[in-house]
Parts: structure tokens; C-alpha cells; sequence
């Protein structure tokens, strides 16, 4: 019996980025396409099959002890950013300022998907997501670079919004214009799970 259910769900490629392997900031830089291997996004700073482990999960590791890579890609969606930026009181978020891979329209609260699901692209390309994206500082410094004094406000307007990571199930290539198909696992929720939050 297949574990993963395809749903009616999918969502289009509105616009695709690459951070540089060189320097510090994340800002990515507009493509028009994407080639993925098992390693990610290739000539990408976070590509790689493993990956330093990093504030998020000091619960687990020391930082920096040397991990699997589930975070080869940040997607969020047009909507959502949509709303962050109504939230800031801006215009528009550029995607650029979150360090993004790719920004889909289509899927109702994409942030909120369950972890483990499954974007799959055109030609069998397959993504999948790890987990939520949190907001952080990081993409709050870009954005308080280009408009002093509206950075401070990304981490609240972002919550349950900023997208997830994923990473590379099955490599292909992506383009903007694309349509990915939404998988989700076919597994009720644990129902010990407010609990375990504590």
C-alpha cells in the first residue's frame, strides 16, 4: 500500500533563486531554472548531502556537528509572503532578502504542510519537505538593509508563514512556469502530539 498520497494540490513556479557558494550574506540571486542532484541545488551554497548542524537543533547536537543535509532548498509561497509584507506594512517581499529557492502560488498555508510530504516537478523531479522554515535574523538584516527601521518586524509577521526546507528525493531540473504536485503521508496525526510539545 503506497505511503505517500498525490493530492489535488499543486502549485506553480512563480520565481526561482541560487545563493552564491561565495560570502557571507543569503541573499539569493534571480534563475530561471534550477538543475537538482542528490546534493541539491547545483553551484548553490546550501547544496551538499550533509551539512553542519546549526542553532535549530542544539536539543540534538552540539552546533556544527557534521549532519545530514535537509535543507538544500527554502521554499515559501506568493501568498504568504503576501501576507508577511501586509503584516510589515511593505509593499511586497523581495525573495531575494530570504535567501529563497523557490516561490510557488497554489498551495494554501505551504508553511503549514505536513513534514515529509512530497513536491513532485514535470519531469519526476522530486523535493521533500523537511520541516517548517522559523524565521530568523537573518533574513530581518537583509530586509533592515534595504528599508532601515522594517527589519525588526520580519521574525512576528513571519511566524507559521516563512515556508519549509526540503531536500532532493529524486534530482531533475525545475523552471519558472513549472507545476509541482503536492504528496502528503498517508498517516493520521500522533495523538500525543500537544503533549509532546509540552
Amino acid at each position: 500500500m503506497p505511503a505517500l498520497k498525490p493530492t489535488e494540490f499543486s502549485a506553480t513556479i512563480r520565481w526561482i533563486g541560487r545563493v552564491p557558494v561565495e560570502g557571507e550574506s543569503i541573499v539569493s540571486s534571480p534563475a530561471d531554472e534550477l538543475e537538482l542532484s542528490f546534493d541539491g541545488p547545483v553551484g548553490e551554497r546550501h547544496s551538499g548531502r550533509t551539512r553542519p548542524s546549526c542553532s535549530r537543533l542544539v536539543s540534538q547536537y552540539p552546533r556544527g556537528t557534521e549532519i545530514a543535509n535537509v535543507r538544500q532548498l527554502s521554499i515559501v509561497s506568493a501568498e504568504e509572503l503576501a501576507r508577511i509584507a501586509d503584516a510589515m506594512g511593505l509593499d511586497g517581499i523581495n525573495p531575494v532578502w530570504l535567501g529563497a529557492t523557490l516561490v510557488i502560488e497554489g498551495i494554501p498555508d505551504f508553511t503549514l504542510v505536513p513534514p515529509s510530504s512530497r513536491l513532485q516537478g514535470p519531469d519526476g523531479v522530486t523535493l521533500v519537505i523537511d520541516m517548517e522554515n522559523r524565521p530568523c535574523h537573518l533574513p530581518a538584516r537583509e530586509i533592515e538593509n534595504v528599508l532601515p527601521g522594517k527589519g525588526k518586524a520580519f521574525k512576528t509577521a513571519a511566524k507559521n508563514r516563512r515556508g519549509v526546507t526540503a531536500w532532493v528525493e529524486r534530482p531533475g531540473r525545475l523552471g519558472v512556469g513549472d507545476t509541482l504536485r503536492l504528496h502528503v503521508p498517508d498517516q493520521p496525526v500522533w495523538p500525543h502530539l500537544d503533549e509532546a510539545r509540552g
